[in-house]
């Protein structure tokens, strides 16, 4: 990551937390309230072929101590009330500013990926984290909707996992790496516009 991009992620982090820690706070008081513990859902993500963090979003499932791999369909019956919304709204991935402070993630690139699958796909995620990953990026603005279109398909975690191989990885990884090449403040500014109205895209 260069030092002008940890400064515009420093500066967006900043911006935004006047905004949105309120609303975090607020959430966060309405799942306790309507739900229970724990409010926020944390796993491991990758910022580097070998490197991973701690990733944080708001719970929006039952909890469920076998659960692994990405969501699709066979995970909906866990999905709660307020779960459902905010993943709607992606309302969800608000606790990601702490990561965005923290440097684990940027204002814009490649979403994080899971450790399995940059294992499973070394060449793949070696170039696409070369970039640090993002909150959002341009394979959110492009493909995110399509994507849980098709894992909502599912019936099994052996499907979803099936399906993301196949038909999400590389799509993905495409857009990704589109963005990497052609990187600059304007397209990353342009992104962030597209995610918050999405007419725009």
């Amino acid at each position: 990551m260069t030092f002008q991009k940890r400064l515009f992620d420093l500066f967006t982090a900043c911006v935004l937390s006047v905004i949105v820690l309120p609303i975090i706070g607020v959430i966060a008081l309405v799942i306790w309230l309507t739900e229970g513990g724990p409010v926020f859902h944390t796993g491991e993500r990758m910022k580097t072929p070998t490197q991973g963090f701690r990733f944080y979003k708001f719970r929006t499932m039952r909890p469920d101590p076998n659960d692994s791999g990405v969501s699709g369909g066979d995970k909906a019956d866990r999905i709660t009330r307020v779960g459902a919304f905010l993943r709607r709204t992606r309302l969800d991935e608000l606790p990601q500013l702490f990561n965005l402070f923290r440097g684990d993630i940027s204002a814009v690139g490649p979403r994080p990926p899971l450790r399995e699958y940059v294992e499973r796909f070394p060449d793949i995620y070696e170039q696409v984290l070369r970039s640090r990953p993002g909150i959002t990026g341009l394979a959110t603005v492009h493909f995110n909707r399509h994507e849980e279109w098709l894992l909502a398909k599912s019936r099994s975690a052996e499907e979803t996992d099936a399906i993301y191989c196949r038909a999400c990885v590389p799509r993905k990884a495409r857009l990704d790496l589109i963005y990497q090449a052609r990187q600059s403040l304007c397209l990353d500014l342009a992104i962030i516009l597209k995610t918050f109205v999405p007419s725009l895209r």
